[in-house]
């Protein structure tokens, strides 16, 4: 059975990388009828902190990852927290130093950095020169009483070998140079390559799919699992997601936690579709010449993701990160919302703002949003895009003041429009049109020359959904009341 994890470290938020990371390992499992576990660790016992872990794990569930196996589930593998692991690596660091495969180390920080100095001097790549490799019994003691802490490395013995990736495919680090690494720190805790081998092989995990930064971590942990007697499991780098200017993603490319864009109004489906197509495409890549077929389709369920989802379909070289994109795609996903859910999705936002009160109109409210559900791209942008229609006072934008408002002919227009919808027996959309298209005409105006003043003082802005329906919305009595507050503005 494929077992897949992912194992963050608590430390921060989920930034998109890794929710693209956990995406990809959920939906592996999930088209192969596999286990996902998650697995926290927060072995940094510094930075790591409860409110991070539960961040991560609430990002988690809001985008619809579940774990069949971690914490909050539990699982037969417990427990899924690094930290509280440590008898069982200390199992396994005792096994190497019995067989040979470790030793103590009992250099201080500043021989080691009068070290790696002397080998930059002389250009050499710094490493670790096997000091303490070969040290007796007595050597050691007599370290110990000099009160020196100790740490324990690997004996790096095995040549490095090339390996197979899944995304990649071999990758041969033969020229680099692999010292003795440390895999118990000077505190008694391992060393994030040695621990994750252990936790890896404990819980049966058969792939491990993770970013490329960890590719060169890869070599050691091969060496680790070799010296175990472990079978490695199969390795899958994907690509790094980039910015827009090619460089590390970060927030000024628009990228920031899971839960910050929950907050911002993008939709679970929205956020899981955008990132499904950083590093992976649903049609054939042209490295893999006569993969299963696909199509070109873009907007793609979590039903449809998990049928199509393969790794040979993962694209190897970097992706970039598109803000506009995922703008794009969640209007694509509100579009699509029927007009019930979408209100119940914008209520928080409209609550928030003070815009409805604890018995709104809902039949007002479902007018409003089905007029914004086409114009709006986040649940966010409903606030200030439809914040007229729920203000007495109107924050006029100064800009569309001075443009539209403050024209010779505006004040003489204003009284012939409010005469015109005051004479109106039924007031619609349709009579409203009717009536102040006619009028229009028997002043020869040009629709814009006529539309744009009025949408100003109707609504504060330059851009609105159709005056028409504005008009519809706000009723006769508000209309009337916001063409004479204009008048006051400009006069």
């Amino acid at each position: 059975m494929v077992r897949v994890r992912f194992a963050p470290s608590p430390t921060g938020f989920l930034h998109i990388g890794g929710a693209r990371t956990a995406l990809f390992n959920w939906l592996f499992a999930k088209h192969n009828k596999g286990k996902f576990i998650l697995r926290i660790e927060d072995t940094d016992l510094t930075r790591s902190t409860k409110e991070a872990e539960l961040q991560i794990l609430d990002s988690l569930k809001w985008m619809g990852l579940d774990w069949d196996e971690g914490p909050l589930v539990g699982g037969p593998h417990e427990p899924y927290y690094q930290s509280r692991r440590i008898q069982i690596h200390k199992k396994f660091l005792t096994k190497l130093l019995d067989e040979g495969k470790a030793y103590r180390c009992y250099c201080t920080s500043e021989e080691l950095d009068a070290l790696r100095e002397e080998q930059k001097k002389k250009g050499e790549v710094p490493h670790y020169n096997g000091k303490c490799r070969n040290l007796t019994a007595a050597e050691q003691e007599k370290l110990k009483k000099e009160g020196r802490k100790e740490v324990i490395r690997f004996k790096w013995i095995t040549p490095v070998r090339p390996f197979k990736d899944l995304i990649h495919g071999e990758i041969n680090f033969a020229e680099h140079q692999y010292d003795d690494f440390v895999i118990m720190k000077a505190d008694g805790s391992p060393t994030y390559n040695f621990s994750c081998v252990v936790d890896d092989h404990t819980m049966e995990i058969t792939h491990v799919i993770r970013g490329d930064d960890h590719i060169t971590n890869t070599p050691r942990q091969i060496a680790i699992y070799e010296a175990l007697g472990f079978s490695p499991p199969q390795f899958a780098h994907i690509p790094l997601i980039l910015g827009s200017d090619k460089s590390r993603l970060s927030k000024r490319h628009g990228a920031v936690g899971v839960l910050e864009y929950k907050k911002e109004g993008y939709l679970p489906e929205a956020l899981m579709n955008f990132i499904s197509l950083l590093g992976w495409s649903p049609t054939p890549t042209a490295r893999r010449p006569g993969g299963s077929p696909g199509t070109n389709q873009e907007i793609m369920s979590k039903e449809e993701l998990i049928r199509t989802f393969s790794l040979e379909r993962v694209i190897s070289r970097n992706a970039v990160f598109n803000k506009e994109k995922l703008d794009w795609m969640n209007g694509v996903y509100l579009k699509t919302l029927p007009t019930e859910k979408l209100l119940e999705e914008l209520m928080p936002y409209l609550k928030e703002a003070g815009f409805i009160k604890d018995k709104p109109d809902k039949a007002m409210l479902m007018k409003i949003v089905e007029i914004y559900k086409p114009r709006i791209r986040t649940l966010e942008q409903i606030v200030s895009n439809a914040d007229f229609l729920f203000q007495d006072k109107l924050n006029f934008n100064e800009d569309a003041v001075n443009k539209f408002l403050k024209r010779d002919y505006v004040p003489s227009l204003f009284d012939k429009v409010e005469k015109k919808l005051q004479d109106l027996k039924e007031f619609n959309p349709h009579e409203v049109e009717t009536a102040l298209r006619q009028l229009a005409e028997e002043l020869k105006m040009k629709g814009a020359d006529f539309i744009h003043p009025l949408r100003v003082a109707l609504t504060g802005k330059e851009v609105s959904p159709p005056l028409f329906d504005v008009i519809g919305l706000l009723g006769k009595e508000k209309t009337i009341k916001r063409i004479k507050e204009s008048k006051k503005l400009i006069a």
